[in-house]
Order: structure tokens, then sequence, then C-alpha cells
């Protein structure tokens, strides 16, 4: 057999292979697996007025990415210094894995220091906030047992590559509230305290 035909074959092979490895999600609702950078990467719209933890994030799991009707899952990257701002989800619990990095948490009237590797459990309606404390990025691994904070998540961002229009400190709240949640819009006391 010919070199060339030889080269062929084996890049068809790999093809194949890699392709059954990293399917993408079926919005039917069916198995996935997803490797770390794949799923619906977004960018979100600047904010006026609200802190933003990130650029990007990667929604992975959900009723418009993968069919679920049950749950959201999502990753992002938060830079050091930046903080999620404080706010709180009515009718969803959420578990966020801390991945990389350090973060200091609020949740409800309590604080907590957490390192790469921490999980941290949100019950629905408490106030929440967090910061990476660190000197590096804070990968974060987010899984809500109902999926309607996606609905925040894709009115506060656009598919990446794209840009929207700002978002002022009331279209930001707007969005939460179309997420099922709050954005606490009383002044950042949280971030001054770390």
């Amino acid at each position: 057999m010919p070199n060339a035909l030889k080269v062929l074959a084996v890049v068809l092979l790999v093809a194949v292979c890699v392709t059954a490895q990293t399917t993408a999600p079926e919005k039917d609702g069916g198995p996935v697996v997803l490797q770390k950078n794949e799923g619906e990467a977004r960018t979100r719209r600047p904010r006026v007025g609200v802190s933003s933890p990130s650029s990007e994030f990667i929604l992975k799991i959900g009723p418009k990415t993968s069919g679920s009707k049950h749950l959201l899952v999502f990753t992002e990257d938060v830079a050091p210094g930046a903080t999620i701002p404080r706010h709180r989800h009515h009718g969803e619990e959420e578990v966020v894995l801390v991945e990389t990095g350090s973060a200091h948490v609020w949740l409800g009237d309590k604080e907590y220091d957490a390192q790469a590797g921490a999980t941290v459990f949100i019950p629905a309606d408490t106030w929440v906030s967090v910061k990476n404390t660190g000197d590096e990025k804070m990968s974060l691994f987010s899984v809500w047992n109902e999926p309607g904070f996606e609905a925040m998540l894709r009115c506060g961002s656009v598919p990446k590559g794209e840009t929207g229009p700002a978002l002022s400190r009331d279209d930001v709240k707007a969005c939460y509230h179309e997420g099922d949640a709050e954005l606490d819009t009383s002044p950042p006391s949280v971030e001054k305290k770390r």
C-alpha cells in the first residue's frame, strides 16, 4: 500500500475514534460525554455597575444544550480578584466544585475559604457570593437541580465570538429575574469585606 494511502487510512481511523469519544450534545436528552472545553461556549455581555466574574463560560448540560429536563451544568474560569455578585436562586439548589484556585465564599450570613477540590452546597433562597482570592484563575464547575438559571445565563451573554450590547444594572437584575434568581442591588459591602 503506498505511503499516502497508509497516512490517509490512519487519519480517517483517528478521526472516527476521536469523534466517537467526544460526542456533541444531543438536544433530545440522550446521554452525552463532554470533554473539558466542549459544550456551548458563551461570552458575557458587558455590565455597567455590576461585577462580572468572567467574560466567558461554557454551558454543558441544560434544556437548550442537551435536552436535560432537570439539570443545568456549566463551567467558568474566574480571574484573580474577580467576584460573582451576591445573588440567590429561588427554586434551585446549586453545587459548585472549585476545581483550581482559591475562593472566599459568602453563604447567607456565614463566610468560608475554599481551596481547589472544595465542594460548596448552596440551598435554594440562600444569598451567595464568591471571590477569587488567589493569584491564578479559579476554575468552577457548577450544577443546579433545576435548569431555570439557564435563562439568566443566556440573557446576559451571547455565543462566543459575538458581541452584544452592554447591560445596565437594571438589565442585569431583569436577567436574574428571568432565571428565577435575584441579584442583590444593595451597596456591594460583601465584596469589600475581603
